[in-house]
């Protein structure tokens, strides 16, 4: 399948680690031109050396914190200065934040809000324009499955996911006539380190394999997921090869979610 990604300019916030680091890579592979975002510079370093590594392409990086407006304009603008366009971007950056109502202060519900809500909002204001000046775009916003079912002690995340599967369904109406896709992907339980620490913790002796079907009985495909499928779907719906899909959200959760 050919995805059309070949030249195209793509921009992914919480890029150094993780699914954001392997949809960065997948995207690199398939020969568009990268930049990613992050908070910390050594994490970055670490990044742009291991995708140099994998493919022999340098990757251009930021770091900053997109919980400030300010700062999500300067990304879409250093992006478009160096390599002169931009034409997908990822919101991918976040936080685990799971408590129960009564534990989540003024302070925490503020700041989950600003990286996971309006962090996503912003930069995709100031990169809309350079999707309409390309004449296309697509943007892929990172949410969760249990945005759509939030148990209890999930807060703030599953607020501040839940309100950006509104925002790419609203977005993606809008947007439509630019010829810009605004879609999600909502995570369930995939491979990231803090699941590799669990895994180490509770069964040292045994293989991830043997760990991952153990934790995933209770998923209806029996593991759980690897960062690589869910970068996989990411870049799919960045691509032209999903050219007529938006306003959707795609649960990567192995069957687990109680919603479609």
């Amino acid at each position: 399948m050919e995805l059309g990604l070949q030249g195209k300019t793509v921009l992914v916030t919480g890029g150094s680690k993780g699914i954001g680091l392997y949809s960065a890579l997948q995207f690199v592979k398939e020969g568009a031109q990268v930049a990613i975002v992050a908070r910390g510079e050594k994490g970055l370093a670490e990044a742009k050396a291991f995708i140099k590594e994998q493919t022999g392409i340098e990757i251009f990086t930021i770091a900053t914190d997109i919980s400030k407006e300010e700062n999500c304009k300067q990304i879409v603008e250093q992006t478009v200065a160096h390599y002169g366009k931009l034409e997908i971007l990822i919101n991918n950056a976040g936080t685990a934040s799971a408590n129960s109502f009564e534990e989540v202060d003024a302070a925490l519900w503020q700041s989950d809000l600003d990286l996971k809500l309006f962090g996503a909002i912003h930069t995709s204001k100031y990169a809309i324009e350079h999707m309409k000046a390309a004449g296309q775009g697509s943007i892929v916003n990172l949410s969760a499955v249990l945005a759509k079912t939030p148990p209890a002690g999930s807060l703030p995340t599953t607020v501040s996911r839940a309100a950006g599967l509104a925002l790419t369904k609203a977005m993606s109406n809008d947007l439509g006539k630019y010829n810009i896709r605004v879609n999600a992907v909502c995570i369930g339980l995939i491979r990231s380190s803090q699941i590799e620490a669990r895994w180490k913790k509770a069964m040292p002796n045994e293989s991830w394999e043997t760990y991952s079907k153990e934790i995933g009985k209770n998923i209806p495909l029996g593991r759980i997921g690897n960062t690589e499928e869910a970068a996989n779907a990411i870049v799919f719906l960045a691509s032209d090869a999903a050219s007529y899909i938006t306003g959707t959200a795609i649960n990567m959760d192995g069957g687990s979610g109680g919603t479609l």
